[in-house]
């Protein structure tokens, strides 16, 4: 098959290389073997390699700037991330072209980041960094996490990564997800049309679902209201799961105890955003889930084991489901 590799010199996400994709190649088997490769950088490297390309591996930001109709042979497009959230509503993908993200390979350092933010969180740094911009001196006595509640809506690779985690330090854990299937790493499962009544008993918030229109602004001034006043919320889905405004007025008011946001409605963040300058909040720049040690590795990892699974006629396990929008 004809591969192709597509990273825009400005995307800021760990970019794949050949030396990897080859190692990947080798480590797969009779699977990985007999392509050819190419590398873009340009729309003109990607008209090059389309005529023969079968395959395009990119981001979800490279897929949306590239003419896929140019490319008459593609039938599939491997996701370099989870969410695909850019290429809604996915008409710009031809046809009969299989779309696959790479879920499920962010969850050991979704998780740990998840754990490092609720253990934060219970121990007000937010609040510290707040007062150490201040010059103020303010002694604030925490206690242990055993026992506290994280609420963590999606339960999916990121989620349930996070939820793993919380219960290794005992954290009782209540998954949020389309169904109320049991989670083996969650205490508990509930369903979306619960959300409302599990808020006000919950210590930790953690966002770690897909953004779709069902989501999108998931987490409004009407649910943070629902929040107790010393509950931290998490974001590690998406920037679009929150209504940010209403996110920094109630830190601002201390509605809230504190937040760890590690992605936002607008990246980067413009300079004169208000959510600079809210009040028991750490900022991240979208780097919860990256890890430049396994990353990569992992998703061509994946990316071969659905090869495997096309090439025996069987569903790809990472394939998006158009209608539901991952």
């Amino acid at each position: 098959m004809h591969i192709h590799i597509h990273e825009f010199a400005d995307s800021p996400f760990l970019k794949l290389t050949a030396a990897e994709f080859h190692e990947a190649a080798a480590l797969a088997g009779a699977i990985g073997q007999g392509h050819s490769l190419t590398m873009g950088a340009t729309l003109d490297d990607f008209a090059a390699a389309a005529p023969t390309m079968e395959v395009l591996i990119a981001t979800p930001g490279a897929v949306r700037r590239l003419d896929l109709t140019r490319a008459p042979r593609l039938r599939i497009i491997q996701s370099t991330a989870a969410g695909v959230d850019a290429l809604v509503p996915f008409d710009m993908i031809p046809a009969g072209v299989k779309l696959l993200n790479n879920r499920g390979v962010h969850a050991d350092r979704a998780g740990e980041f998840a754990i490092m933010a609720m253990l934060m969180l219970a121990a007000h740094m937010p609040r510290f960094a707040t007062d150490q911009r201040a010059h103020r001196w303010h002694r604030r006595p925490s206690g242990v996490v055993a026992g506290r509640r994280a609420t963590i809506v999606g339960v999916g690779g990121l989620g349930g990564g996070a939820a793993r985690r919380a219960r290794q330090f005992r954290i009782h854990v209540t998954g949020i997800r389309n169904g109320d299937a049991p989670h083996p790493d969650c205490d508990e499962t509930r369903t979306i049309g619960d959300l409302d009544a599990v808020l006000p008993g919950t210590d930790f918030l953690l966002l770690a679902c897909p953004l779709t229109p069902a989501t999108r602004h998931l987490l409004d001034a009407r649910r943070i209201g629902l929040l107790p006043r010393h509950a931290g919320v998490i974001n590690i889905g998406r920037g679009g799961l929150v209504d940010q405004p209403a996110l920094v007025a109630a830190l601002n008011a201390e509605a809230i105890a504190g937040a760890v946001l590690d992605v936002f409605a607008e990246e980067p963040i413009p300079p004169g955003d208000p959510v600079w300058e809210a009040r028991n909040l750490v900022i991240t720049p979208h780097i919860s889930s990256d890890d430049p040690d396994h990353y990569n590795a992992a998703t061509l990892a994946m990316f071969f084991a659905n090869l495997t699974a096309l090439a025996e006629g069987r569903e790809p396990g990472t394939v998006v489901d158009f209608e539901k929008g991952y």
